[in-house]
């Protein structure tokens, strides 16, 4: 079987997959664009990956699928294998570096997440190569498969088993408490960030000195394998993947993940850490929330009076990690001196080719400091993590109310299908919300005995719970029309392709409030306003950046703002 036709049945085999109920397609387009067929039979397929990882991932959760969809379409049952090809990775990072090269290192985050592609591999270091051998799911290797009658597409080489350091990934809620959890103290089945979590900072390695006021290794539940994959935050997945498995990578360093409180950044950073804990042990990740930063820095600047090597102490802390990795770097607004010392090693980690992660809840160029610093932090790769969509929002509920009935004991009760879309429906962007929602319905289930709510129940106990979404009232519609009366501009002309001030500022300003008040994502926003997300982002960009500088647009918005909220 040819290269083409090869390929060919594996799309289509990828396409019946898709096709089944309950299959996340984010997560599909996710980890099988970094599968490659190499050889096909008539009862049996090999497939390589790029790293051990992936390959373990597809095992685990899709293997069944791949195999119920060859039967489906041949009526024959397929024994399916799965190798690690490190030069797969290769090929793949180069073609993505190319799809990289055109935007600048400063274009807008979108552009850069677009260029970057949602495929890109996780790079493998480089091992002696020795003939391929499948893992658990098939004992074949290219040889025993061509005499099982397969037809190989091309022979590869990659490491050998013993070589490559199978990733462990611990199955959520490990080691769960046994008292009933509070949501924040629960590793959520999605995209999760926890202030707990946040102030977690790393152990340092023995012949590093031991900062005193260093937290606990973060909780090991907050994994790439429990972050639910969806169209808001696939790309923000792969970039971090790509850095956990190959750390230092000029393209990707720094990596600079934002987006609004709640949607995942923490735990994509964490993710990182416990990803290169595991599989590159050699290697010393620090992780940093940055308010706790700076209050180290403060106890070690008051300290250096009394004890001179306090200071040197808490900087060598820093400057020795190979992977540091920092939160809510917007944080250091105004905080100059802590800002230098983060410019400081920032620059000198990145020069010695080691790895830098940082998080905000906006862009670095929206961040209010130093065009210097937010053009390094714009040196790397850039990618946001954007609201959840319904479908993403459902998919955590049901995995984290899985998850959770599982731990607690509580199989026995499970929330309806009409509830979980009443939670994520009704929730606001922010997963940590969505989650409270999810442990106050089952909580109440298993205690009050009442295991088959109705959704009338569970309105009535999330009454007060949701602070955006639905709940509100509030729509696009009715942005529209407020801007509208408040501009004097006709709904016609708004949603227009016309292009003069007076009608594209208001329509800018509509779509801003639209962000900031309904917690949507930019792709529906454009649909309300006949535009595509690009279009979206940039409106939403234009508008903070009047809003730093110019009174009368902070006057008409906050207005504005008053206006929706009494509606």
């Amino acid at each position: 079987m040819d290269s083409e036709k090869l390929n060919d049945r594996w799309s289509a085999v990828k396409a019946q997959i898709l096709g089944y109920p309950d299959v996340n397609a984010a997560e599909i387009s996710a980890f099988f664009s970094r599968l490659e067929p190499q050889a096909m039979s008539d009862s049996f397929l090999m497939l390589t990956a790029g790293n051990e990882f992936i390959k373990t991932w597809v095992e685990d959760h899709y293997l069944a699928s791949i195999q119920r969809a060859l039967f489906d379409m041949t009526g024959t049952p397929f024994a399916v294998a799965i190798a690690v090809d490190p030069t797969q990775e290769q090929r793949q990072t180069a073609q993505a570096g190319a799809a990289t090269a055109a935007p600048s290192p400063a274009a807008a985050a979108p552009v850069m997440a677009q260029a970057a592609g949602a495929a890109v591999p996780l790079a493998a270091p480089a091992t002696p190569a020795t003939p391929i051998t499948a893992g658990a799911g098939g004992g074949l290797n290219p040889v025993s498969a061509v005499a099982a009658g397969a037809e190989p597409c091309q022979v590869v080489e990659v490491a050998a088993p013993s070589t490559v350091a199978p990733v462990a990934e611990p199955q959520p809620f490990s080691g769960a408490p046994a008292t009933p959890p509070s949501p924040a103290s629960v590793a959520p089945a999605g995209a999760i960030e926890t202030s707990e979590a946040s102030r977690a900072a790393a152990s340092p390695a023995p012949s590093a000195p031991v900062d005193p006021a260093a937290g606990d290794q973060p909780s090991s539940t907050l994994t790439f394998s429990n972050f639910v994959i969806g169209e808001s935050n696939q790309m923000a997945y792969s970039m971090a993947n790509e850095v956990a498995g190959n750390p230092g990578r000029p393209i990707f360093n720094p990596l600079f993940i934002y987006g609004k409180s709640g949607l995942g950044k923490t735990h994509l950073m964490l993710a990182i850490k416990n990803y290169i804990d595991k599989t590159q042990p050699h290697l010393r990740t620090v992780y940093a929330d940055s308010a706790d930063f700076v209050s180290k820095y403060m106890e070690a600047s008051v300290a250096h009076d009394r004890e001179k090597a306090s200071f040197k102490n808490f900087k060598h802390y820093y400057e020795e990690a190979d992977v540091l990795l920092i939160d809510d770097i917007q944080y250091l607004q105004n905080k100059k001196q802590c800002l230098d010392m983060v410019f400081q090693l920032f620059n000198s980690l990145t020069a010695q080719g080691k790895q830098v992660v940082l998080s905000a809840d906006r862009a670095p160029k929206n961040i209010d400091v130093d065009d210097r610093y937010s053009s390094r932090f714009s040196s790397g790769g850039i990618v946001e993590v954007r609201p959840p969509d319904i479908e993403t929002k459902l998919a955590i509920v049901k995995r984290f109310a899985e998850e959770c009935s599982r731990n607690e004991g509580f199989s026995q009760c499970a929330i309806p299908d009409d509830i979980q879309m009443y939670i994520a429906e009704n929730s606001s962007s922010n997963i940590r919300e969505l989650l409270s929602a999810v442990t106050n319905v089952l909580y109440r289930m298993v205690f009050s005995g009442q295991s088959d709510m109705t959704i009338e129940g569970a309105r009535v106990l999330l009454e007060n719970h949701f602070s955006g979404g639905m709940s509100r009232n509030l729509s696009a519609e009715d942005i529209q029309r407020e801007v509208e009366n408040f501009f004097k501009v006709s709904h016609a002309d708004l949603l227009s392709a016309k292009r003069s001030r007076s009608i594209a500022y208001p329509r800018q300003i509509a779509i801003y409030l639209c962000r900031q008040l309904l917690d949507v994502p930019y792709e529906d926003i454009g649909r309300k306003f006949n535009r595509d997300h690009s279009t979206a982002i940039y409106a939403v960009g234009a508008i903070e950046e009047k809003l730093k500088k110019e009174r009368d647009v902070q006057e008409e918005v906050e207005t504005l703002q008053k206006i929706l909220s009494e509606l």
